[in-house]
C-alpha cells in the first residue's frame, strides 16, 4: 500500500516501536495521528515531526475517549486507513511473591488495556475504514495490525 496521502492511528505512539511507525509514516508521506496517554512526549513526537502529525491523549480501553479521537482524526484528515495497535502495559509481579499473590487488580488492569483496549480501537476503527472507498483492486479499505511484544 503506497502510504502517501494516507491517514494512521498509532497507539502507543509516544515511544518504542510505536514511535518509530509514527516516524516512517510520516516520512512516507502518510498523515499519522499519536494516541498515546504521556501528553508530554506525544506532544513533542508530534511537534518534532510536522503538521500531517497530531497527538491525542487517548486511553485506549475507554470507549468514549478512543471515538472522540477517531472523530477528530477523520475531521482532520478526511478518513482512516490504517491502524497500527501498540499500546500495551506490563506488571512486573510475580505471581506469588513475598508479599503474597500477584493483585488481581493489577492484573485486571493489564488485560484491559492490552486486549480490551487492542479490540476496542480495531473495532471501532474498522468502523471508519468501511466509510472508505476501496484503495486497490481486491476492495480493501484499510489495515489494522496489531502488535505485541515479547512481554506477552
Amino acid at each position: 500500500m503506497d502510504i502517501a496521502g494516507k491517514t494512521a492511528v498509532v497507539t502507543g505512539g509516544a515511544s518504542g516501536l510505536g514511535r518509530a511507525t509514527v516516524e516512517r509514516y510520516a516520512a512516507d508521506g502518510a498523515n499519522v495521528a499519536i494516541f498515546d496517554m504521556n501528553e508530554e512526549l506525544g506532544q513533542s513526537v508530534a511537534q518534532s515531526l510536522g503538521d500531517n502529525v497530531v497527538y491525542y491523549n487517548v486511553n485506549v480501553a475507554d470507549e468514549v475517549s478512543v471515538q472522540a479521537a477517531l472523530d477528530a482524526v477523520v475531521e482532520k484528515f478526511g478518513a482512516l486507513h490504517i491502524v497500527n495497535n501498540y499500546a500495551g502495559i506490563g506488571s512486573t509481579c510475580k505471581t506469588f511473591g513475598r508479599k503474597g499473590p500477584h493483585p488481581l487488580a493489577d492484573y485486571m488492569k493489564v488485560i484491559t488495556v492490552n486486549q480490551v483496549g487492542t479490540f476496542n480501537v480495531a473495532r471501532l476503527a474498522a468502523e471508519k475504514m468501511a466509510q472508505n472507498e476501496p484503495v486497490n483492486d481486491d476492495g480493501s479499505r484499510g489495515v489494522i495490525i496489531n502488535t505485541a511484544s515479547v512481554a506477552a
